[in-house]
């Protein structure tokens, strides 16, 4: 299985996949693709427009991982579903920090 967390010089980069105009704004859990690819669940009540729901991303996997929202910002895929965040800051720390939160909401979600 691929790791939804990729470790880079300036941060970390996490893999996510959004459903805009979900009823809540929520990290849904992990999804495993059938190539064997993990990405990160996430689910905004924005509209995809104006970067509303660029936005709402942020701010819901901010809340969800306890980072600061300045720190994420979007890597690639601003106008796709699939997206890469990068969290900024130090790789080590961050890992240390957010990976016991992934595995809880893997636990979560199940």
């Amino acid at each position: 299985m691929t790791e939804i967390l990729a470790s880079i010089e300036n941060g970390l980069l996490l893999k996510v996949r959004v459903t805009p105009r979900s009823q809540r704004d929520e990290v849904a859990g992990v999804h495993h693709a059938a190539d064997g690819s993990a990405i990160l669940s996430v689910r905004v009540r924005a509209i995809p427009e104006d970067g509303k729901g660029n936005k709402a991303v942020i701010e819901t996997v901010a809340a969800a991982l306890d980072v600061a929202k300045s720190t994420i910002s979007i890597r690639s895929g601003a106008a796709s579903r699939n997206k890469v965040l990068l969290i900024g800051g130090n790789a080590a720390q961050l890992r240390a920090r957010i990976a016991p939160r992934l595995s809880a909401l893997r636990m979560e979600k199940q």
